[in-house]
């Protein structure tokens, strides 16, 4: 809860620089559920998702097995998921995800880095990246069906 209330201090005070559909992805580098570190810009070339999450979150938890079926069926079209988690302690994140047993990489963002630079407001928040490292779309929030809209951009920037 704490890292939820200095999104929006720092939404506030970063509101002017909001990251709008093409803009260049900030490049990040966070450690994973695998074991290694994930750049964000070695990720060129691929429609990459980021999607920012919490285990305290109802709507992550209900999108989660759906995004988990987007990244198994678009991996090997140039497509890669990686969930975000914003907590500072991950420790009910790895309870979930062996729970749900999601396949797609997380990323932990216990310092808030990723979710700074992407001024993350609301949980979750499902960034879309094209093959040239340019954001195209910015979803804040999940309900039923959204899942599809997401399916669409990512047929939309695999074609590109």
């Amino acid at each position: 809860m704490r890292y939820f209330l200095r999104v929006f201090a720092v939404c506030a005070l970063a509101s002017a620089s909001l990251i709008a559909s093409a803009d260049a992805a900030p490049d990040f580098t966070l450690p994973s559920s695998k074991g290694d570190n994930v750049r964000l810009a070695e990720q060129r070339g691929q429609v990459v998702m980021l999607n920012f999450w919490a285990s305290w979150c109802g709507p992550c938890r209900k999108e989660m097995p759906l995004l988990d079926a987007m990244y198994q069926r678009y991996s090997s079209a140039g497509f890669v998921l990686y969930g975000v988690n914003v907590e500072e302690d991950n420790t009910d994140a790895k309870k979930l995800l062996k729970e749900l047993g999601v396949t797609f990489p997380v990323l932990f963002d216990s310092e808030s880095k990723a979710s700074s630079l992407y001024n993350v407001d609301a949980m979750p928040t499902t960034v879309v990246i094209d093959k040239k490292g340019q954001v195209r779309f910015v979803n804040r929030g999940y309900k039923a069906g959204d899942e599809n809209k997401y399916r669409d951009q990512i047929r939309e920037l695999i074609k590109e």
